[in-house]
């Protein structure tokens, strides 16, 4: 069975909670270990947490998530930052940044989203959005334990 979310949201924090919840129950109704979806609702939360305080330029983003049973993958997708500037952990020309070489001070409040991604998913990958401003967080999970 293959399951097929597309969520447009509201840029604000009570929205990411919601997102994370609505893909949670969907990937438990498809039987996915809570360990995984664990690392699925991490990755959401920290894609989500970087549009709402990043990309000030949208009033809403979007969520889209496919699930066929062995494997989950996300797209957290946003309007563009309020100055024009590249959201954050993605370069000019739609690569990804070299945020992996930056670690973030051991105090730091900030600055550990991507690396908890990267850390939680198999495949993350950041992109510019083509003709629009914005970027694309694109991430992978497989379902099996």
């Amino acid at each position: 069975m293959e399951v097929v979310l597309e969520m447009t949201l509201p840029r604000n924090a009570e929205s990411a909670p919601l997102v994370r919840h609505t893909l949670d129950a969907s990937l438990r109704g498809l039987g996915v270990a809570s360990e995984i979806r664990a690392d699925i609702a991490l990755a959401l939360g920290e894609a989500c947490a970087n549009v709402i305080q990043h990309a000030a330029n949208a009033k809403e983003y979007e969520v889209r998530a496919r699930m066929d049973g062995t494997r989950c993958v996300v797209e957290v997708i946003d309007g563009g930052s309020v100055d024009g500037a590249p959201v954050v952990g993605v370069g000019v020309a739609g690569v990804e940044a070299d945020w992996g070489s930056e670690q973030a001070p051991p105090l730091a409040e900030h600055g550990r989203g991507l690396q908890l991604m990267r850390a939680f998913t198999e495949e993350l990958h950041i992109a510019d959005r083509v003709h629009r401003e914005g970027a694309i967080v694109h991430f992978e999970k497989s379902l099996a334990v």
